[in-house]
């Protein structure tokens, strides 16, 4: 007799959805995008490859159901910034797209998965609504704050994309090395970018991306003072 956890002579073994997710997850970690096939993630789960199908019909819908639980990792609450930066809209705006970024770099290649993916799960409408409130509520036009939102949300992820390009190993299992581009500009006729090589060369991606944080976030309180 088999217990309903036990699968019957012959029949798979019955798919957790959430499960699924998880160990997709874990296996993008052991193995990066290219590799993560519906096949390798059966084989990982003990299944048939065909089972995965009646969960999601495409891997597209398997991407756009880990993008959604990486997004769960984000608290998108009201007071999440903390009780003090709960009425400072540029605070708590910044706390959301710095958690975002988190979410994305906690996974390899996790900003890949993420770009393309439209998930209208809870935890990605969540992140938009906490986002938007801010926005809205610090007075911004419903039009501009749509608009703040895509533009913060895409800013993340095209940084996040470059960092992790960055940091992958090559095809020779080295980091992507600059040099090239060092030489390239120190050996030709491009004294702005001489001057500023070793910033553009630089691996610092915090510095980098709290700058282009600090310049959206002064255009948007630009842009609300006009407004008002």
């Amino acid at each position: 007799m088999t217990s309903p956890s036990t699968p019957s002579r012959g029949r798979p073994a019955r798919l957790d959805r959430a499960k699924t997710v998880g160990t997709a997850l874990e296996l993008l970690d052991d193995v990066g995008l290219e590799a993560l096939t519906m096949r390798r993630l059966a084989d990982r789960l003990g299944v048939q490859a065909g089972a995965l199908y009646r969960h999601f019909t495409t891997k597209q819908d398997l991407l756009t159901a880990m993008a959604e639980r990486m997004l769960g990792d984000i608290d998108a609450s009201p007071g999440a910034a903390g009780a003090a930066g709960a009425a400072d809209w540029a605070g708590r705006l910044r706390a959301l797209v710095r958690a975002m970024r988190r979410a994305l770099l906690a996974h390899r290649d996790g900003a890949r998965v993420f770009g393309g993916t439209h998930s209208v799960g809870p935890h990605t409408l969540a992140f938009a609504e906490a986002a938007l409130g801010v926005l809205r509520e610090a007075g911004f036009k419903d039009e501009d704050a749509a608009r703040a939102f895509m533009g913060m949300v895409n800013f993340t992820l095209g940084h996040t994309l470059e960092e992790q390009a960055a940091s992958a190993p090559d095809e020779g299992g080295a980091p992507g090395d600059v040099g090239s581009l060092r030489e390239a500009v120190l050996a030709g006729p491009y004294p702005h970018l001489a001057a500023t090589i070793t910033v553009l060369t630089s691996a610092d991606f915090d510095a980098h991306f709290e700058f282009a944080l600090d310049v959206q976030i002064e255009g948007l309180r630009h842009l609300r003072s006009g407004a008002e």
